[in-house]
């Protein structure tokens, strides 16, 4: 999906690869002039580091679009998560996104626009098992958005999410290789697949773009339907898992 940003100035936190890459990717297409914040891109910042984050928003013109994408998630049991293990994806994926939210508002509400969307995730809702540390942080980004679109909303800053489900990328890619894995999980979800980085990447323009324009404190789920069942959709009965999706037969 191609949206016109002619003349936007962009940041995209985590932009190096996947779904960031792909949102910068499209946000270039559509014209705007983006600033790729990540360890691998174009400007090497760790965003858990408040003093490096705030030198790369000086090193670039004051954005007019921030996606606050940047994040980890690594898996371990409650009981075997270490102090260490549960501070970096904080640092990262909670604290990491405040100080991109309050950079970038600081900057916006002198000139009166904005539009900031951050990637959160189905697991802002959930407690999906082996990811205590993830799930509490993606949990609290939905605090940080409530907040941040009333607060700013007077000064024309919009402040949106987006929750995907599970999604193809460099870090998935291992989940996605493994179809037995893949059938189980699946059958919660509706479409019967895992996501592409694009797709959410259209939902992120979307909200980022001036079609949104009467929309903040969103957050637009992108995980096939898989929230909004209870019970397993595909089973064997009428359907077959063939390679990484169930289809009807």
């Amino acid at each position: 999906m191609t949206l016109d940003f002619s003349g936007k100035r962009a940041i995209v936190t985590g932009g190096a690869s996947g779904i960031g890459k792909a949102i910068a990717d499209g946000l270039r297409a559509g014209g705007a002039d983006v600033h790729v914040f990540d360890l691998n891109g174009d400007r090497a910042v760790d965003v858990s580091d408040p003093s490096a984050l705030e030198a790369a928003f000086e090193r670039v013109p004051e954005p007019d679009i921030v996606i606050v994408n940047a994040g980890m998630g690594k898996q371990a049991e409650l009981t075997a998560t270490t102090h260490e293990l549960w501070q970096r994806t904080i640092d990262i994926n909670l604290t990491g996104a405040f100080h991109t939210v309050r950079l970038a508002a600081t900057r916006m509400k002198p000139r009166r626009h904005g539009a900031i969307v951050l990637t959160a995730s189905t697991n802002s809702y959930d407690g999906e098992a082996m990811l205590t540390a993830y799930n509490a942080s993606k949990a609290g980004l939905l605090g940080i958005l409530h907040t941040a679109a009333g607060e700013l909303g007077p000064y024309g800053i919009r402040v949106n999410a987006v929750c995907p489900g599970l999604i193809r990328t460099p870090l998935t890619e291992a989940h996605f290789a493994q179809p037995e894995l893949l059938k189980e999980y699946f059958r919660d979800i509706p479409l019967g697949r895992g996501g592409e980085a694009g797709e959410v990447a259209s939902a992120v323009l979307f909200l980022a773009s001036a079609n949104a324009s009467f929309i903040t404190g969103a957050t637009l789920l992108v995980d096939g339907g898989q929230m909004a069942t209870k019970f397993g959709t595909w089973n064997e009965d009428n359907a077959e898992f063939r390679t990484d999706r169930w289809v009807l037969r």
